[in-house]
Formats: structure tokens, sequence, C-alpha cells
């Protein structure tokens, strides 16, 4: 399955200030595999190591950074020469091992011209925690699931894929069946690489919601393996919260729905710990529509989104014919399609995502969204829907904003406000990033 992040891995060996890489994710969101694949297909040699419980390796950084030794070391362990420019050295899950994060400032420092290249599924857990961060030593790059354009992909719709990315309305108006019921699968399936590969292989729902669970359930192991007993508790209870969370009209995170009587301070780190993790987006309440957004930030509200739509049907126990058949859901499907908007959007670059809601009012954006200079309220509709009276309201308090409705309907501008469909969500606000650049 292709990757859009092979370009920017791509990209990155071609650098001229190319430093140590660090590949941020959740588990099992294709991390190691893209990193194997990038080395087969674009170097001369692959030298990887899994650092995981892996005697071999266990005191490879232990008495010295001396490089030397090092790549001798990891040459000698996978039977791979190592050639600077020649030669991809990855070292997957290295916060397992001693000093092996904070070896990246040496490799960046003594042996530059060496391709390097982390992963893990704790890794970004580790760097949050302090693990000897090799500040100004290295690149990062943030892997996510698959998106809706890499499903198409996936799906082996590649024309399809191609008019979307076109935004060419009309052409797509008379594919939009086909389009809504790749959407519809997507809502199901979710973007994680082993359920989306299940899907294709096998058609077959239940295979699919098993491949889920059991990625649930890694995820609910590494909560046990990574923290103490008493904070695992309250992560799982934060994570396991999630579905109840977005289910509520205004999907804004209550702390009570996770135990009642609970308060901000008895899950800080718990959240924290959840976002640090990639398995959540953590989206800010903004008080002012205003640049930059990230400056009028209400700490105190904020919503949890699931790293995946797929996951949250398999966590919520929503059976496939809901999500894969129209009009079957209400409230339900509005929290499912808010959240594929929020995953779709993660893909965008130097994007800050936050929602609006107006003190003692009802009125709320669902998110408002800064791109370059421009600042986009936009609502979220599940089905076909074009009233929009908490958008009108909030456009006629903020002139000089138009607004961006998602939602089943096809193209069409009204006042201030334009309707993309749900399918061309990340094809439409890549489109208008590079229009306005």
């Amino acid at each position: 399955m292709e990757r859009e992040i092979l370009k920017e891995l791509i990209a990155w060996k071609s650098r001229p200030d190319r430093k140590p890489l660090i590949l941020l994710g959740a588990r099992q969101v294709g991390k190691t595999h893209i990193l194997k694949e990038f080395g087969r297909s674009h170097y001369k040699y692959l030298a990887y190591v899994n650092c995981d419980n892996n005697e071999m390796v266990a005191d490879l950084f232990t008495s010295d950074y001396n490089m030397e030794r090092i790549l001798l070391s990891i040459g000698a362990l996978t039977n791979v020469p190592i050639e600077p420019g020649n030669t991809l050295i990855v070292l997957d899950e290295i916060q397992e091992l001693h000093r092996g994060l904070a070896s990246l400032k040496y490799f960046c420092e003594d042996a530059r011209e060496y391709h390097v290249a982390v992963a893990g599924s704790s890794l970004g857990i580790a760097l949050h925690q302090g693990e000897s961060y090799p500040v100004g030593k290295v690149n990062t790059m943030h892997m996510h699931p698959m998106n809706f354009e890499e499903f198409v992909l996936a799906k082996g719709k590649r024309q399809l894929l191609d008019v979307l990315r076109t935004c060419d309305w009309t052409v797509m108006q008379r594919l939009r069946s086909q389009y809504i019921q790749l959407l519809r699968e997507y809502y199901f399936v979710g973007g994680m690489p082993e359920a989306v590969q299940r899907y294709i292989d096998t058609n077959d729902a239940v295979k699919v919601r098993e491949v889920q669970h059991e990625i649930l359930l890694a995820y609910d192991k590494d909560v046990s393996k990574h923290t103490p007993t008493s904070e695992a508790i309250r992560i799982s209870q934060v994570w396991h919260s999630i579905p109840s969370q977005l289910a509520k009209e205004n999907r804004k995170f209550i702390y009570g729905v996770v135990r009642k009587g609970a308060r901000a301070k008895d899950f800080e780190i718990a959240i924290q710990w959840l976002i640090d993790a990639g398995l959540v987006y953590k989206i800010p309440r903004v008080t002012t529509p205003s640049m930059p957004l990230s400056v009028y930030e209400d700490f105190a509200a904020f919503k949890l989104y699931m790293l995946d739509c797929g996951l949250l049907g398999a966590m919520s126990n929503t059976p496939a014919a809901l999500l894969l058949m129209p009009n079957n859901m209400k409230e339900s499907k509005g929290a499912f399609t808010e959240s594929f908007v929020c995953s779709q959007m993660q893909f965008l670059q130097d994007a800050t995502i936050g929602y609006y809601s107006k003190e003692n009012s009802k009125q709320e954006i669902d998110f408002l969204l800064q791109q370059d200079i421009n600042i986009l309220p936009i609502e979220v509709k599940a089905e076909e829907n074009l009233r929009a009276k908490s958008m009108q309201t909030f456009l006629s308090e903020h002139a000089g904003l138009h607004g961006l409705r998602f939602s089943m309907t096809d193209y069409r501008e009204q006042e201030h406000i334009t309707n993309i469909p749900l399918y061309a969500t990340l094809s439409y606000l890549r489109a208008s990033a590079t229009n306005d650049k």
C-alpha cells in the first residue's frame, strides 16, 4: 500500500542539512514497514535492528558513543555493509536501549554522513518524559493512520483519487455515489494499515473488526507496560470514555464522564500520556477567531478525538451496517464524521486546529483551522444538511471570515459559506492551502 510519507522520507534523504530522523506515531500505523520499504527501495543496503528485548544490542551505547565502534557493531549484527549514503540504518524501538536516544546527538555530530532513522511504539512518550532528547540534533516526522486519499488508492481507485485531487466538482458530482460508498467504508475500516489490508483481502467486516480489537488490546497492554498501575487505570478510564465523550451534543471533554466527581488535576497526566502516545488528538477551545489561534486557546476546555474512526467504531461496538448504510445513525454518526474530519486535518502542513464556542450560548463552530494567514471556520454535517444557524450567526459577528461546511451535499456556494463534500475534505483543504501561497 502506498503511503504519502514515503515522499517526505525521500526528501529527507536528499537534504543537505540532513540529521538523524525520528519517526513518531502510534503503534501499528506502519512506521516500521515504511522505514523498511524506504530502505529497500531507495538505498543499496538496509541495516535494520530491532532494539526491543534484544540482548545483542542491549549494551550498544552503554560504554561510550564511539561511532566507529557502534557502526562496526551494527554492521556485524545485521551482516550489512555500513556505507555513507548507501546504507539506511534503522533502529526500531530505540527507546528500549539505555542511552539510545542520546546516541542520536553523536550520530549527528560525529557521523553525519551516515543515514540513520529511528522509530518506536512508545517513542513519543519517552521523548516527552525527558529521555535525553537530542535537541537540535535530529529531524522529526509524524506518521498517522492512512488518510482517506491513501485508502482510496489502496482500494485500487487511482482514477477516482486523481479526480478527487483536482477538485473538479462537475466530474465528482457524477461519481458521488462511488465516493460516498468509499467514505462509508473508510468510516468503518479506518486507516490502520492492517485493518485496511484485511478489508481489501477479505471484504469481510467481521475479520476487519477482529483486527481492530487486536490493535485496541495492544494499546491497553502498552498502557500497562509503560505506566505505574495507578496511572494506568486513569489512562484507561480516559481512553475508554472517548466514545461517550463524543456522543454528547457538543463533544466537549467532561471529566465527570470519566469518573463521577473527577477533576482536571486527576487526569491531566493521563490525557498527556495518550497525546504523547499518538492515540488521541486534543482540540482546544479557541475564544477568538484571530491570528494566531494558539494565543486564544482556553486550556480548560477541549475535545479529544481518537486517532482513527475505525478504532472508534470498534471500541464503541458500533455495528458495521450502521456506518456503511446512510441514515441509520443520528448523533453518533455526527461523532464519526467529526472524527473523520479531524483525522484528515492532521495531514495539513503547518496548521493550527481548534474549535469555537461562545460563553453562555449554544453557538459553536466545530473547528477553526488556521492555514498560513487564513482562519477557516468549519462546520461538519453527517448527511445532506445545509442548515447553518450557528455558522451564520458566527460569520455575521466576525466580518471578513468565510465559512466551510463539510457534508454529504455536493459542492455549492452560499452566502459566506462554501459547501464541500465530506469525501473531498483533505483534497480541498490541501488545494486551498496551495492556492493561497
